[in-house]
Formats: C-alpha cells, structure tokens, sequence
C-alpha cells in the first residue's frame, strides 16, 4: 500500500499531464469571478469539514472514526478522476483547472482546519505546510508537467502511450484498492455500522453544499460539483498515518469506505447531471 497508491496517482498524472492544455487551466481560471472563488471556496475547504464533525455529533461514531471522516473532507483534489469527467461528457481542463487550484490550496487550507480541530478536542496537531507542498509536488505538479513535456516535445511517442498508461494507472489503482480493503477487512468488520451511513451523508454533503454555493451560471458549475466529492484519499490516509494522536485503525476505514463509495455517488450524479442539462437544453 504504502507505492501502490503513490504509483497509481504517478502513472494517471503522467497520463493527464499529455492531454492537458496549460492555456485553457489558465483562462478557466480567468472565467470565475471573486465571489465564484469565495463559494468554491467555502464549498470545497470549509463547509465538508463541518459536515463531517457535524456527522460525529450527530451519530454515535467513535473519535477516531470522526477523525477519518475529517481528514477526507480536508482534503480535496484527488488526481484519480480527471480522465472519467471527459468518459462522462464533463469538462475535463476544468476538472483539472480545479484539481490544480485545490493543490496548490493545500498547504494553505489543511493546516489550518487541522489546528482548529484539534483545539476543539483540546488536542494540538500541527502539520507543516512545507511537508504537504512537497507531497503536492512529488505526486501531482511534477507528473503533471512531466506529461505535457512530453506531449510537447514528443507528440507522437506521447499520443502512443497515453492509452496503455491510463490503463496501467488504473489496473494499479484497482489493486491498490483491493490491498486497502484486504489490509482493511477486520477493522471493517469492528466498525460501527453507522459508519455506512456516515460517509454516503458526507459524499452527499459536499455534492449538496456545492449545488447550493454555485449556481448554473457558473462557468463549468456541473464539473466542479462532480470534482468536490472527489477528495484525496491517499492524502488523507498520509495524513492519518502521521499525525493523528488517536486510535489509527479507527480512521483508516472511515477513508477507505469513502474510497468505495464516492466513485458510486459521484456516477449517480452525473447520470442526474446529464439528464438535468438535456431537460434544460429541450426547454430553452
């Protein structure tokens, strides 16, 4: 587990990094005024980290679990999705316009929420924001930009070998998924069964939060919503690994269920979101 992840994230990056255009990152960047920035904002970094303490008052989840749920909601961005938006009719350079934004607000936003957490459970947690930008670099910038050098200076050899990556990124991402769940099982079969309902609750949160902060005059509104269920497992469990003060085993489910049932909740809604956008467009 501890390569099959990071090889996974790695090989994908590579893979986005040959299809992508830095000039269409830069002006979806550009089409988003001050308040669509403030609201994705708040829909992305502040609101699902309430949404997840919230869950751990509302049901009888154990700290630990809590924990979990909250580690996922910070972290934002996973670089596992970008391909599927394109598959499922979304806008991919948004989509990675988005990841990219979420990366380099890391550093900033995590340290942060993670100290103020911890003070709210008289715990002090301090994550340095030069350990996150480093993991940020080494799984995401760095493949990224190596894949559009590649593309840029070898179109051909690129355009080859972009398909068998995403295939290789993607078996090893189901194997590292299969390891999470095997390595997982017993502490699975010890959680509260509340824990199924709470991760769907908080998928569901971040998709309803942002359908409510965004509205459909925002440019790409439909592919960011999609994009902010999609929260960085691997970085989560890093994070998990390192520097909870509590019962680890408790925590590590919580992230591996979310790693399951995002990817189902995340498709549901872009079934919803496709018919929604036909409707809309027979109307007109």
């Amino acid at each position: 587990m501890k390569y099959l992840l990071p090889g996974a994230v790695l090989i994908l990056m590579l893979s986005i990094g040959m299809s992508l255009k830095f000039r269409e990152i830069v002006a979806n960047w550009r089409r988003l005024t001050w308040i669509n920035w403030i609201r994705l904002l708040l829909a992305t970094f502040l609101v699902p980290p309430l949404i997840a303490l919230g869950l751990g008052q509302l049901l009888p989840l154990s700290l630990a679990t809590t924990a979990g749920l909250f580690l996922i909601a910070v972290a934002p961005g996973a670089p596992l999705l970008t391909r599927n938006i394109a598959k499922q009719g979304f806008d991919m350079q948004m989509a990675a316009s988005y990841q990219v934004w979420s990366a380099l607000m890391i550093p900033i936003m995590i340290p942060l929420l993670v100290a103020l957490a911890g003070k709210l459970y008289q715990r002090d947690i301090w994550i340095p924001p030069h350990r996150l930008l480093a993991v940020i670099c080494e799984q995401q910038f760095l493949p990224l930009l190596a894949g559009i050098a590649l593309m840029h200076f070898a179109p051909a050899l690129s355009t080859r070998v972009q398909h068998t990556l995403n295939i290789l990124g993607n078996l090893v991402l189901t194997v590292a998924l299969i390891a999470l769940l095997w390595k997982m099982g017993p502490a699975l079969k010890e959680s509260s069964p509340w824990l199924f309902v709470a991760v769907p609750a908080l998928a569901v949160g971040c998709i309803a939060v942002s359908r409510m902060l965004l509205t459909y005059d925002t440019p790409g509104v439909q592919t960011l919503v999609i994009c902010n269920v999609n929260r960085h497992v691997g970085l989560a469990l890093l994070l998990s690994g390192q520097y909870l003060r509590t019962n680890n085993s408790g925590a590590l489910p919580s992230v591996a269920c979310y790693a399951l049932a995002a990817p189902l909740i995340m498709g549901l809604y872009a079934r919803f979101a496709r018919r929604h956008d036909t409707a809309t467009s027979v109307t007109l």
